[in-house]
């Protein structure tokens, strides 16, 4: 059995999308952040971090049980070990280094920067409201450079998918970061024709429906 520790609309919903697709069985445990339940004895010890998500896959091959946290991570493990589901191109083709780069930029390069825009107190002094204002905003135009990217890559093949006409375990991760930013006041990503297209197709998949209706999730969702 897997379970998928989460909070709505965090940065569980593109590994609970990938469940969704691949249809393993598994199970969803809420950690309300409200009432710090990260910040707990027992979620410590799965994520000392203290971040979300934390995937438990419970299986023999295993010893029993495997601890992943880190959401490409967890993508990455998912697909690797669903290959019926067809979810990542094959080890050592150019669509592999190609797909292994997008899910790196995704994390370190895309959510890195949408981070301050949602936490900017984090980079300021206590009480430096102003400066938390600068933080958000500059953050907010990064992530729309960096969406000019995303917009590119999937202009540039006229495909529906990131990677082209195959869906793979970067999608989820691509469109979960592009619904961040629908709050945006400036240039969100639906504001990108082929991104705003990209996020229909998304939304038109069972898998992210059934995500978005089991995480309580509402719209707008771009």
């Amino acid at each position: 059995m897997i379970t998928l520790h989460y909070n709505p609309g965090s940065a569980n919903l593109a590994p609970h999308v990938l469940l969704h697709e691949i249809g393993a069985p598994f199970e969803l445990v809420l950690v309300s952040t409200e009432a710090a339940a990260h910040k707990s004895a027992a979620y410590l010890k799965l994520n000392p971090n203290g971040l979300i998500p934390v995937l438990v896959d419970r299986r023999p091959a295993f010893g029993g049980e495997l601890v992943l946290y880190e959401t490409s991570a967890i993508l990455l493990h998912l697909a690797d070990t669903h290959p019926a589901a067809g979810l990542a191109p094959a080890l050592g083709s150019a669509e592999r280094a190609h797909y292994y780069k997008w899910l790196v930029w995704l994390t370190n390069t895309l959510q890195a920067a949408l981070i301050p825009y949602f936490y900017p107190e984090r980079l300021v002094a206590d009480g430096n409201t102003d400066g938390a204002a600068q933080v958000k905003a500059r953050s907010m135009a990064r992530v729309g450079l960096l969406l000019e990217q995303l917009d590119a890559q999937l202009a540039s093949h006229g495909e529906p998918w990131l990677l082209g006409e195959r869906y793979t375990a970067a999608d989820p991760m691509a469109w979960m970061l592009t619904r961040w930013t629908r709050n945006f006041a400036e240039r969100p990503a639906r504001s990108f024709a082929h991104i705003a297209a990209y996020q229909q197709r998304m939304l038109a998949r069972p898998a992210v429906q059934a995500a978005i209706a089991a995480e309580g999730l509402q719209a707008p969702h771009g």
